[in-house]
């Protein structure tokens, strides 16, 4: 890819009404684009970045047995009134009436359709257990979108949802959920804090908070600094640990996964029942898992950035290498970082080649702004010496190599 063709245009200054160092970093970027207040467009490099993320998310999901699906965005207001938490969610939801009369909502989420539509396959024992995800738009009348994408008024989620005959199984997924999400975060670059929590207007006996330290977060919580325990707000008292006795130091958290045992909460009033081995009928266990997918974008570069913009991890950058030609007016120059783009794409790097007219320096910025993970530069030592340039974004640490030791050294780099 060529900078030219890939609709990139950085800005400088930090734009007005950014909270955030990762909105403001998203914008300045061009990632994404505000249509207005809580809802965004994901301009070409922010769409990458997303398509990774969802990419790490169904392989882990898929992992685990759960079976991809896409429920509807539309939703009658019926299935809520059954279940009580059209109430519960209030002005939040998206309410209207069609042509036809029908009262529908944009879904703010969707336990009450993924248990309406179990309902409809579950007879017997027989067709336990299961788990269904999707990864869907979530629509919420936010009173206070802030920090860009974080609190938007429609966001990207990955909702999975299990079914089991009794509270044993339910267990189980739950357990493999919670693995799941360690290696969706890991491999996302993020280190995360998990801990119980309120299970909130989603109901059930338990669940589990995942979230990022990060400035945007709107959260609080209290952690050991000797044995890393850690409290959510409302449990802390006394600001110090349980075990240590030593102070807990306050971090500001932002919230990028939940896990639920819902248990009979949806099933009951939608009368979700299987016939056991002793002919009875006996209410489905269900729980669900959610990760905020587009808020990881936000929480990825919270915890991946430094004065000059963004840091990547490799899993998730738009591009894997950007090459920098310093003069393109120079044939020899502007030939090999040609050569150099085909010869990486071929091999499998996702390249992008800055071929604007521009100083040096521009372009040493923007790359540093976007995070891409390596940059090579093809200037006067390769004119002179016949050597390119590596500079590592994360370490800042830089290479000279013949264009023959290019390929080894990023391998090597790859590998650690």
């Amino acid at each position: 890819m060529f900078w030219t063709k890939s609709f990139i245009t950085t800005l400088k200054e930090i734009p007005e009404n950014a909270e955030s160092i990762s909105h403001q970093l998203m914008l300045r970027s061009n990632m994404v684009r505000m249509l207005c207040a809580g809802v965004y467009s994901y301009l070409p490099l922010g769409y990458k970045v997303l398509s990774k993320i969802e990419a790490i998310v169904r392989e882990e999901m898929n992992k685990t047995g759960a079976l991809e699906l896409l429920l509807p965005g539309l939703q009658p207001l019926e299935l809520w009134q059954k279940t009580g938490r059209d109430e519960v969610m209030g002005e939040t939801m998206f309410r209207f009436v069609d042509r036809r009369n029908r009262k529908l909502v944009l879904g703010p989420t969707h336990e009450e359709v993924i248990t309406d539509l179990a309902a409809n396959f579950v007879k017997s024992y027989r067709d336990l257990p299961f788990v269904l995800y999707q990864i869907q738009t979530k629509y919420r009348d936010e009173l206070r979108p802030r920090f860009g994408i974080v609190r938007s008024c429609e966001f990207i989620m990955k909702d999975a949802y299990s079914f089991n005959r009794d509270t044993k199984g339910l267990d189980e997924i739950y357990e493999k959920m919670r693995s799941a999400y360690g290696n969706i975060f890991k491999r996302c670059g993020l280190d995360v804090i998990s801990l119980k929590a309120d299970s909130g207007v989603m109901g059930g006996s338990c669940s589990h908070e995942f979230m990022v330290l990060a400035e945007s977060g709107e959260d609080i919580v209290y952690k050991c600094k000797i044995c890393s325990e850690v409290k959510g707000a409302a449990a802390v008292v006394i600001e110090t640990c349980p075990h240590c006795k030593e102070d807990m130091e306050k971090l500001t958290v932002l919230e990028v996964g939940h896990i639920f045992k819902l248990g009979e909460k949806y099933t009951n009033p939608l009368n979700v029942r299987f016939l056991d081995e002793d002919g009875k009928h006996n209410l489905v266990q269900m729980g669900c898992y959610g990760i905020g997918v587009s808020r990881l974008i936000s929480a990825i570069i919270e915890q991946n950035h430094d004065k000059d913009g963004i840091i990547w991890p490799s899993a998730v950058a738009p591009y894997g290498v950007a090459i920098v030609p310093v003069n393109i007016a120079e044939k020899s120059v502007w030939d090999k970082a040609l050569e150099l783009h085909d010869q990486l794409q071929q091999i499998g790097h996702e390249v992008l080649v800055d071929d604007r007219d521009e100083r040096a320096g521009v372009k040493f910025k923007d790359a540093d702004l976007l995070g891409i993970p390596l940059r090579i530069t093809v200037g006067n030592k390769w004119l002179k010496e016949n050597k390119l340039e590596i500079r590592d974004r994360r370490s800042q640490k830089v290479q000279e190599v013949s264009a023959e030791q290019l390929v080894s050294t990023l391998q090597e780099i790859a590998h650690g």
